[in-house]
C-alpha cells in the first residue's frame, strides 16, 4: 500500500475530530474483510472465537459424511471448507483454529470416504492430490508452531498421514515424502 505524502498526512493529522472521524468510517465501510476483523474484536464478545471455531467444527464435520457421487463433488466441497478456513484466520487470526480444523477435515474424508478415496486412478486422481497438498500445507503449519503445540496435534496429524498411507494417495504421499508419522521421531 502506499504511504502518503507528508504533506498530506500533515493536513489529514490536523483535520477536526469529527471529519476525521467520518472518514474513518467510510473508508472502514469499503472494505468488507476489515469491517468484519473490527466487528469481531471490538463488537463480538470473549466467546466469540470458541463459538465461530464450533460453527467451522460443525460445518467441517456435516457435508464430509454422506454419498458424493464423484470424487469431483467431494474436492468442490473441501475446497469451499479450507476457503471458509482461511476467511476465519483472516478475520480472527485464530491460525490454530485453521490448522486443527483442517486435520479434523482431512481426518474425516479418510473417515467417512474410504470407499472415494481408496485408489488412485484418473477420477480420482485430484481429489487424492488435493489430499496430499493439504496435508502436506497443515503440516508445514504445524511446524511453525511452538513445539508444546506439536503434542496437541500429534494425534490428529498422525491420523492423518495413516489415512493418507493407508488410501489410494499412498505413492503421491511417497512422492513428496511425507512422513509415516508426526511429528517425526
Amino acid at each position: 500500500m502506499p504511504a502518503l505524502p507528508p504533506d498530506l498526512r500533515r493536513a489529514l493529522f490536523d483535520l477536526p475530530q469529527k471529519e476525521k472521524d467520518q472518514l474513518l468510517a467510510r473508508l472502514v465501510a469499503q472494505d468488507a474483510v476489515l469491517t468484519e476483523q473490527l466487528a469481531f474484536r471490538l463488537l463480538e464478545g470473549p466467546d466469540a472465537l470458541a463459538d465461530r471455531r464450533a460453527a467451522l467444527q460443525h460445518q467441517v464435520d456435516d457435508p464430509v459424511r454422506g454419498y458424493h457421487q464423484t470424487p469431483n463433488d467431494l474436492l468442490v466441497i473441501l475446497r469451499q471448507l479450507q476457503a471458509r478456513l482461511a476467511y476465519h484466520t483472516r478475520i480472527t487470526g485464530d491460525s490454530w483454529g485453521e490448522l486443527e480444523l483442517s486435520f479434523r477435515l482431512l481426518a474425516n474424508v479418510f473417515r467417512h470416504q474410504a470407499d472415494l478415496v481408496a485408489r488412485l486412478h484418473g477420477p480420482t486422481q485430484p481429489l487424492l492430490q488435493h489430499l496430499v497438498r493439504r496435508t502436506q500445507e497443515a503440516l508445514r503449519q504445524a511446524e511453525k508452531l511452538h513445539p508444546d503445540y506439536h503434542l496437541e496435534l500429534a494425534e490428529a496429524a498422525s491420523a492423518v498421514l495413516a489415512g493418507l498411507y493407508a488410501s489410494g494417495a499412498a505413492p503421491l504421499a511417497r512422492e513428496v515424502a511425507l512422513p509415516r508419522h508426526w511429528p517425526a521421531a
